[in-house]
């Protein structure tokens, strides 16, 4: 009646840094690093990453964007993250709102790094 139990905005799940590792080795997951260009050349990126900061993920994601990242569709599995999870839940939404169908919250950087996934500089 109140919607008290009801969740504001889109969901978006957490997915498991070791998991996504994996299934981004398999092809199986699109990944998107959302923090900007100054964090990614202090630390680099989760390998075979898209780079696309948060600020500029509702144009550069849409699904009609002429520079879509390669891979990206509404259908592939995409998952998100940032330098501690904020930003990419952020980022997660605005790809569900988009009407992207699965999309999960690595969380952060580090995450990735301490279950082992690779990094590109």
């Amino acid at each position: 009646m109140f919607g008290f139990s009801r969740p504001s905005g889109p969901q978006v799940t957490r997915l498991a840094p070791g998991e996504a590792i994996a299934q981004a080795a398999d092809g199986a997951l699109v990944v998107i690093d959302v923090r900007e260009a100054a964090e990614l050349a202090a630390s680099g990126k989760a390998a075979g990453a898209h780079h696309v900061p948060l600020g500029i993920v509702a144009v550069r994601c849409h699904p009609s964007a002429p520079d879509l990242p390669a891979g990206l569709s509404l259908e592939q599995p995409i998952a998100v993250y940032c330098a501690a999870g904020g930003r990419s839940q952020k980022a997660a939404e605005m790809l569900v709102q988009m009407g992207y169908e699965t999309v999960y919250n690595i969380g952060g950087f580090g995450d990735w790094t301490s279950a082992g996934g690779p990094v590109e500089r």
